[in-house]
């Protein structure tokens, strides 16, 4: 809408930030990407809205782990209050870097947010993940999808479906504490995209039309069979 010129390249995401880092070394172009510290910065003021509206920071914090860099910006909002909420974050299966340890060739999934396979914020992550005492681990892509459905049916929220994978990772594991922990009393979901970021997938999986006469009784027949 605003004349911008949108260049879709032809391989996956870790492709296109090898060339774009390439790109803005080249050429009076800034790179807003999670490698970008401005960026880092703003995305922690999240944790300090968290705070602001619960009161207290919560007792865990469950997030979409795609490039790293809400979770690296979160805990570090959280530190400058602070505080240190446990921290899980959570992968889908094909694109699961950080639970495998190794990067991913050809990430894969539904979740196109996540599709990732060498995120730039790797390491700062998993500090956040061991000073948390958090943990990362996967999810489905099915598991994803209900996840997904289920937040839009029962909650009102339309995200989009690589933000369903932080209440998919709730549901999937629960809350995995060490033995010396008490499991958190509040935990906050974050939910990273609306809907509308992935039009395809909600055509996708929505409902299809149901054709109807220009009836009274007919919709009645539709609405109510």
């Amino acid at each position: 809408m605003h004349g911008a010129r949108v260049i879709a390249l032809q391989g996956n995401f870790d492709e296109a930030l090898q060339i774009v880092r390439q790109l803005a070394q080249k050429h009076p172009i800034e790179l807003v990407n999670s490698v970008n510290p401005y960026r880092i910065e703003g995305q922690k003021t999240a944790a300090f809205e968290v705070v602001e509206e619960l009161g207290g920071a919560p007792g865990a914090l469950s997030i979409p782990v795609g490039n790293a860099g809400n979770v690296t910006a979160y805990w570090r909002g959280f530190q400058e209050l602070g505080t240190a909420p446990v921290v899980y974050g959570f992968q889908a299966d094909g694109a699961a870097p950080l639970v495998h340890g190794a990067p991913v060739a050809d990430p894969e999934t539904v979740a196109s947010a996540i599709r990732i396979g060498n995120p730039a914020r790797w390491e700062e992550a998993m500090d956040a993940f061991t000073a948390s005492r958090g943990r990362v681990a996967a999810v489905s892509d099915e598991q994803i999808l209900d996840a997904y459905r289920w937040l839009a049916d029962g909650e009102g929220v339309f995200c989009e479906p690589a933000s369903a994978a932080s209440v998919a990772g709730l549901l999937a594991h629960g809350l995995p504490v060490t033995e010396d922990m008490a499991p958190p009393e509040s935990v906050v979901c974050v939910l990273t995209g609306h809907g509308l970021k992935d039009p395809d997938t909600a055509l996708s999986k929505a409902p299809s039309v149901v054709n109807c006469e220009n009836d009274l009784g007919a919709v009645e027949r539709a609405v109510f069979s």
